[in-house]
């Protein structure tokens, strides 16, 4: 049996980022122990509690209700059908521009159906076959020829050992030849060891899937080929379109690293509302008075927005009174927006021209905000 990392390693909460399972260890203990639905063989829940940890929602407990929070948000009806392909045992396949929470939804699934979102392959340019199947311990394979015991279980032998999820992170950053690897695993369920001979056959226990993730910015830096493309369904995941939904999740989000880092500075709304609308602005291409601006070729996703936030909120704990400057919030965005291409410099610079006119009675956050635009050089 492969090792796999088990939630009630508690410890694990005194790291940075502990993993989904622990962070919410109480909402799917509840959902868990409340959960008479159906589910599929080897899954820690139902579909429908699934859902429930994902959307939110309450559980009724013999203790009264427990409330379970939102933390995906997006399109519900995406997220159903995700569960349904991974219930009817079909990989699963995010597709979507940077920073839509496609690596967040893979591990909220992860977690919530098999108990482990840790068990992860990081595709990049080096990505070999043996991180995705296995390797050896080539002191024990001296010693001992090609056995299990000499063998070194990477993530897609380890899900099927255990009948979890496997996920792959940025699929198409890694080589072609590398991605086929899971072709023959996805399509019989077998993976062939030949160097142990006839002890070489690995059957996948039911529960194993595969959730795979890729930037739409790659497209064909590494295209999937057609066999491979088949074995998954394909789901998009769009950028938030709602303001005051981009508000909310920056909200959250920076809150929820603000109390990891035990940043006692209150998160400002306002602010976080005047960052939504900037991004919202800028990646739509269009005030919302209704002039058209150019869009930066930077990737403007709320991902970016929230860490534009929170660096600004560190700036304001370490450095300043506890207030976020506008002034540093632009020195924030121009670092984002400009980080790819210099050409978007002249574009921002444009935004705050135009929205110096259009925003000008909006408040004195935004006039303090505007008048920052000579930061921008």
């Amino acid at each position: 049996m492969s090792f796999i990392y088990q939630p009630t390693d508690k410890n694990m909460e005194q790291f940075i980022k502990p993993p989904v399972e622990v962070r919410y260890s109480e909402e799917l203990s509840a959902l868990e122990k409340n959960d008479k639905a159906r589910r599929p063989a080897n899954w820690r829940l139902s579909p429908s509690a699934v859902r429930t940890f994902i959307l939110g929602g309450d559980v009724d407990t013999p203790d009264g209700k427990v409330k379970i929070k939102r933390k995906f948000y997006g399109n519900d009806a995406l997220v159903e059908r995700a569960i349904i392909t991974l219930a009817g045992n079909r990989g699963l396949m995010l597709v979507g521009e940077p920073g839509t929470a496609k690596t967040m939804l893979s591990e909220l699934l992860s977690a919530a159906c098999c108990g482990v979102s840790t068990n992860t392959v990081q595709g990049t340019a080096g990505t070999t076959e043996d991180m995705i199947k296995y390797s050896w311990n080539y002191a024990l394979l001296l010693s001992k020829g090609p056995c299990r015991e000499a063998m070194v279980p990477s993530p897609l032998l380890i899900g099927m050992e255990n009948g979890i999820f496997t996920r792959f992170e940025e699929i198409t950053r890694t080589p072609a030849e590398i991605q086929d690897s899971l072709i023959s695993v996805m399509s019989d369920q077998i993976m062939n060891i030949p160097e142990m001979g006839d002890d070489g056959l690995v059957l996948a226990k039911p529960g194993f899937n595969i959730i795979g993730t890729a930037n739409t910015r790659d497209k064909g830096v590494n295209e999937m080929s057609g066999a491979l493309k088949r074995r998954f369904n394909f789901e998009t995941v769009e950028p938030v379109r709602d303001v005051r939904l981009e508000k909310e999740i920056i909200i959250r989000e920076a809150s929820e690293l603000a109390k990891s880092a035990n940043i006692e500075c209150p998160v400002d709304t306002d602010v976080a509302e005047l960052l939504a609308v900037t991004y919202h602005e800028l990646r739509e291409g269009m005030t919302s008075e209704g002039t058209v601006i150019e869009r930066p070729n930077a990737v403007m996703s709320t991902a970016e927005a929230v860490s534009v936030y929170y660096q600004a909120l560190c700036h304001a704990w370490y450095y300043g009174s506890g207030r976020i400057e506008p002034a540093v919030l632009t020195e924030g965005l121009l670092g984002a927006v400009c980080k790819e291409n210099k050409d978007d410099l002249e574009k921002l610079r444009s935004y705050f021209k135009t929205v110096s006119k259009e925003k000008s009675k909006a408040g004195d956050l935004w006039n303090e905000y505007i008048k920052t635009a000579n930061q921008l050089r």
